[in-house]
């Protein structure tokens, strides 16, 4: 339980800063939405004159942008986007680090079992990854209703911050399963951000070219989509949940079964 409370209080300070990140996205979005409201502008018409590879980037055309929902669940992609980020690093790092800072031969020789190390460290990335997640919905939920003259997005954005903590899980145990594999920890983080990154690109790709449907699974960010999500008829489809969860098994087992046998006194 030390080795918990040591990484906690460890990455306490970058877990600030990335929910300042986000709570900067956040509500710098509603308060551009509150200034298209404000001016009287016609922002659906915006959308419907853009040309159609600009409405495939923003996702902009499945939403009704007069409604505060509607201009958050656009934002829900670059929202899932930072959490991806966030999550994927924080994976990558919190294992990795001890080889990295030549810290292993101290960590190591405690009379505690490796599993019991990797344990402790995924529990702490876990609750920092809850946290982010509880902070994204408190946000969420002040700025939509603060700007939403009314209008009850609560089940919208339940729905969405279930799927958000899903596709946090799984960057999550990517970032671990990343520095397990990799023989210099110092570049697993940013592997594995290339890698996040390359498949929040893909996504957007399938949306702009039809023939690259099949590659869906490939990402995340196209398991749980906003404009799938909203009410009445929104939910997080069940054969997405099971991927998500015998790929998050995976790579979990695969970062005890490969930590368990490395050597790691550097």
């Amino acid at each position: 339980m030390n080795i918990y409370w040591h990484e906690i209080k460890a990455n306490s300070l970058a877990l600030l800063w990335w929910v300042i990140g986000m709570l900067g996205l956040i509500g710098a979005s509603m308060v551009k939405y509150a200034g298209y409201v404000a001016a009287g502008e016609s922002v659906n018409t915006l959308i419907a004159n853009m040309p159609p590879m600009l409405q495939a980037l923003t996702g902009a055309g499945r939403f009704d942008l007069s409604k505060a929902s509607g201009f958050y669940g656009v934002m829900f992609l670059y929202i899932a986007l930072l959490a991806g980020i966030h999550a994927t690093v924080l994976g990558a790092t919190i294992l990795a680090k001890e080889e990295r800072d030549h810290t292993t031969e101290f960590l190591y020789v405690k009379p505690v079992s490796r599993s019991t190390i990797i344990t402790s460290k995924l529990l702490a990335a876990l609750t920092m990854v809850i946290v982010f997640n509880l902070v994204t919905f408190m946000t969420s939920t002040y700025f939509v209703n603060a700007f939403g003259q009314g209008e009850d997005a609560s089940v919208f954005i339940r729905t969405l911050m279930a799927a958000l903590f899903v596709i946090q899980l799984l960057f999550l145990a990517f970032g671990t399963a990343t520095s397990a594999l990799m023989r210099k920890p110092a570049a697993a983080a940013g592997l594995a951000s290339a890698v996040m990154l390359g498949t929040y690109i893909l996504s957007i790709a399938i949306d702009l070219y039809d023939k690259l449907e099949p590659l869906k699974y490939l990402t995340p960010f196209k398991y749980f989509e906003a404009s799938t999500l909203k009410p009445p008829t929104g939910h997080l489809e069940a054969g997405y949940l099971l991927l998500s969860a015998g790929l998050v098994t995976v790579m979990v087992a695969l970062v005890y079964h490969l930590y368990r046998r490395k050597d790691l006194m550097v």
